[in-house]
């Protein structure tokens, strides 16, 4: 059994057991007895084949119940190539929301107008294509786009929130809660503690992907989210300006 679009069990099920990297990204792995995803990566001894099911993307492995593991962290994959082989339309849509075309409190619906075609039909496309809606990639993305600030960064919970796209704290820690079933602080507290229990550092770990340096990171990753940071955290007055604006009221 496997869920989406043009992939192969066979060659699936060879590739994760051997853990090949030159298919993370291509697809994950659904295991049925824990109900957890990962990328064919994955350090954990793969379980039997009988037990898997393969997704083509995130999105899709999340809407079938399956949550990310926190040992190979899908978040950190490589772009995904079975996007790639998709519709045109399929593709470019991907692209947008990558880039944050629903995050800012425009729809499906004026996403779909944007490729000239109907919400209805770019759905249709979506769940034939990347196995899952345009929402629901949407959604995953951003929880993925947190998950790697909460690894990799120091950043309050409430910047992570504005800067993974999320309208609200309260949607973020929802969101998150939902994929890993426990708050992202709980997830960012364990992974320190793991950290310092093998003896290394407890700072934040550096947010990279197989094939990515960390200016890539910074430049694809960051470069886009920053002015939404921006824009939501207020900037405090200089040194002194306080003083100053109270002497010229006084006088």
């Amino acid at each position: 059994m496997s869920a989406g679009p043009a992939l192969d069990r066979i060659t699936c099920d060879r590739a994760r057991i051997a853990r090949d990297p030159r298919f993370d990204g291509a697809f994950f792995t659904g295991v049925m007895t824990t109900r957890i995803y990962c990328r064919p990566t994955c350090p954990v001894k793969p379980a039997k084949s009988r037990n898997v099911v393969f997704f083509p993307t995130a999105a899709a492995a999340e809407r079938a119940g399956f949550r990310p593991c926190l040992r190979c962290r899908p978040e950190a994959a490589p772009g995904t190539p079975a996007w790639r082989g998709a519709a045109a339309t399929v593709s470019r849509a991907l692209r947008l929301i990558e880039r944050g075309y629903l995050d800012d409190g425009k729809r499906v619906g004026d996403l779909a107008d944007t490729l000239g075609m109907t919400a209805r039909h770019l759905r249709r496309l979506f769940v034939r294509h990347a196995g899952a809606s345009p929402t629901a990639v949407a959604t995953t993305r951003r929880v993925q786009r947190a998950k790697a600030l909460v690894d990799g960064t120091a950043m309050p919970m409430s910047a992570i929130a504005f800067a993974a796209g999320f309208a609200s704290i309260r949607r973020f820690n929802a969101a998150f809660r939902a994929v890993y079933r426990r708050p992202p602080t709980a997830v960012r507290r364990a992974r320190r503690g793991r950290a310092g229990a093998r003896g290394g550092s407890t700072a934040p770990f550096p947010i990279t992907s197989p094939g990515r340096s960390v200016s890539d990171y910074e430049n694809g990753f960051l470069s886009p989210i920053r002015p939404r940071v921006r824009s939501r955290i207020p900037t405090p007055a200089p040194r002194g300006s306080e003083t100053v604006a109270k002497s010229k009221s006084g006088s």
